[in-house]
């Protein structure tokens, strides 16, 4: 069952060899098939990641098989589905929950095709682009923070290179299970953004101690939970500031220096030290389910707010990726068809 004009192709992001944002092609291909729990979406609008830009060039975990697609993100309207789909029905706005191999699912392109259970009902509230820059940006905190760490009332966590839309978005995530966010940035230029976004403390760390001010607001407590996206010589100093017990929580590699298990901390303070993606939540129907409760209610409530940075047309998608790339914005970078 189908709706508007029945098109016989789409026009889909590719890249045919690793690099930078030029090697990105808009290629016009044949539509996919439909399978019986398959739905067909018409994208209205898709988001990016710095995922993206990181596997595009060859550095990320999830490793390309050329020609590949990419991109983790999207919502739209339902065109059409399969014989056995029976919760979407045409007309439907929907948000696109990220799904496992970008290669071959990647959300880049003006029309998808996507399992049913990867799909959710937009929120109401949220336009499409807001809707599309969502799932990333708490779902990946949600694994860490509510599943892993069990962030509760008066916990203080820290969040590192928190002006990206994760960060943004662990930040909220924090606040609303109660928890204190201290943040991090590089700069004081994003320092009041991130203030506004919620955290209680910012530390711009290539202009002050990061040891030395986390000493000074957490005091003897230490911290309870870190979400670090940077990794380096910075996880030793993390480690030093952390509570009894703590639970440390690496899922990125920002930094270009090694990063050197802290072993005499760890074990001074049993901590817990441990690499994190998201695919733990994606990968896992149960913890999948209970991510989508969690960010579907926050997001009906308010309590969690896409914060989009800029907007981009399809066509210029080698531009969005150089803005990406350029880390100039605060929040999500989303693209409108």
């Amino acid at each position: 069952m189908s709706m508007g004009a029945d098109l016989s192709s789409v026009r889909v992001v590719r890249f045919h060899q690793l690099g930078g944002p030029e090697v990105l092609q808009i290629e016009t291909m044949r539509r996919s098939a439909l399978g019986s729990t398959d739905v067909r979406v018409a994208v209205k609008a898709l988001a990016l990641n710095r995922a993206d830009a990181m596997f595009r060039r060859g550095q990320y975990i999830e490793t390309a098989k050329l020609p590949s697609t990419l991109g983790y993100e999207a919502a739209g309207v339902v065109i059409e589905v399969g014989d056995a789909v029976t919760d979407l029905l045409v007309g439907d706005a929907v948000c696109v929950v990220p799904q496992l191999g970008a290669s071959r699912h990647g959300s880049y392109a003006d029309e998808l095709v996507v399992p049913q259970q990867h799909l959710v009902l937009k929120p109401a509230r949220l336009s499409f682009a807001e809707a599309a820059a969502a799932w990333m940006q708490y779902l990946t905190p949600y694994g860490a923070l509510v599943e892993i760490a069990d962030l509760g009332q008066g916990d203080t966590v820290l969040i590192t290179a928190a002006s990206s839309s994760v960060g943004l978005g662990a930040i909220q995530i924090a606040k609303l299970l109660g928890a204190i966010p201290i943040a991090t940035t590089l700069t004081r230029d994003k320092k009041s953004a991130v203030m506004a976004a919620g955290a209680a403390h910012v530390i711009a760390t290539e202009e002050e101690s990061l040891l030395g001010r986390l000493q000074a607001i957490v005091g003897e407590n230490g911290l309870r939970a870190a979400f670090d996206a940077v990794g380096g010589p910075q996880l030793a100093d993390i480690a030093e500031v952390m509570s009894p017990m703590g639970v440390l929580i690496v899922h990125g590699a920002l930094s270009p220096e090694p990063t050197l298990f802290p072993l005499k901390t760890a074990l001074r303070k049993s901590l817990s030290v441990r690499g994190y993606v998201f695919s733990e939540v994606v990968g896992d129907a149960e913890r999948l389910a209970r991510a989508c409760r969690f960010i579907l209610d926050g997001l009906a409530c308010g309590a969690l707010n896409p914060v989009i940075d800029r907007s981009f047309a399809f066509d210029d998608i080698v531009a969005a990726h150089r803005y990406l790339e350029s880390n100039q914005q605060i929040g999500k970078i989303v693209v409108t068809l």
